[in-house]
């Protein structure tokens, strides 16, 4: 490992993240402040969430010691990508940005924002179906060539830093921003376990990594080295360990939430069959018979 002084003096301005930490950081402060003319008080916390945990980390990851030394040390890189898809998106969604988003917006507004949310692309990708596809997909590229090209090419980094952290929050918003994506808990049972699945899927490409003994972009060195650099064989199989922990690791607190989900949807429905008269019951039962046939 490198030592503790080149980790928290190695920073570079990544003009990508630069772009997305104003543009995002800029639109959640109007947010803030139209909802305030609207007579919305938003918590403090919540902004304090968004700024510092969220945006923070994000900045860290990308201008800090992984976003300077990620072309050169597979593991570094492999490190900032996987927390840019399951971290920073889950720190960013403690903010709340689609119940600031209501708040804020006209009712044209929210009317362009549902039709969003519940178009085909945005369906597919937030539902425990879609999202370990998208995810296996992405580490995939760690076991070809194509992970140099990533590492080192500008314009695939800038894609990254930019399209990394949109799919990890389409994937974590849901499970955040649950009355945005109201599903029966049927459907939210299916999910559940599917995300079982997605234990063994994501973890796959890091097993590969970690356990192959040829070097599977086939760049063996790099330029100007630094002494604590691993050789390309050794950063490989670490990049692979980490992939490994971090897919483990963190699709527990997901099972968790998506459990507290499940949870709230079963009491929802629940409560709206209670609110119902007997003949509005009778004309359910009615109707769920003459299904059947």
């Amino acid at each position: 490992m490198p030592p503790l002084e080149i980790l928290l003096s190695s920073w570079r301005l990544d003009w990508a993240a630069a772009a997305f930490v104003a543009v995002t950081g800029i639109l959640y402060g109007w947010g803030m402040r139209s909802a305030a003319l609207g007579g919305h008080r938003w918590p403090v916390w919540r902004a304090v969430a968004f700024y510092v945990l969220g945006l923070g980390s994000f900045t860290i990851l990308t201008c800090g010691f992984t976003g300077v030394y990620g072309a050169e040390q597979r593991w570094a890189f492999t490190l900032k990508i996987s927390l840019l898809l399951f971290v920073v998106p889950l720190l960013i969604g403690l903010g709340k940005p689609l119940t600031l988003a209501r708040a804020a917006l006209a009712p044209k507004g929210k009317s362009v924002l549902d039709k969003v949310l519940s178009s085909r692309p945005v369906r597919f990708v937030s539902n425990s179906f879609g999202a370990p596809l998208l995810g296996l997909a992405l580490f995939s590229t760690f076991l070809t060539p194509a992970f140099f090209t990533l590492r080192t090419d500008p314009v695939a980094g800038a894609l990254l830093t930019l399209g990394v952290p949109l799919l990890g929050m389409l994937m974590a918003l849901p499970i955040i921003e649950e009355s945005d994506f109201q599903r029966s808990s049927a459907y939210l049972t299916l999910e559940f376990m599917f995300v079982f699945i997605e234990l063994l899927i994501d973890a796959v490409p890091g097993i590969l990594l970690s356990l192959n003994g040829q070097v599977l972009d086939h760049v063996m060195s790099v330029s100007n080295p630094q002494w604590w650099f691993r050789d390309a064989l050794q950063d490989q199989q670490f990049a692979g360990n980490l992939l490994w922990f971090i897919c483990e690791v963190l699709d527990l607190p997901l099972i968790i939430l998506m459990f507290i989900r499940f949870s709230r949807s079963d009491k929802r429905e629940a409560g709206a069959f209670d609110d119902l008269t007997d003949e509005q019951l009778d004309e359910l039962q009615n109707q769920h018979l003459r299904g059947r046939h």
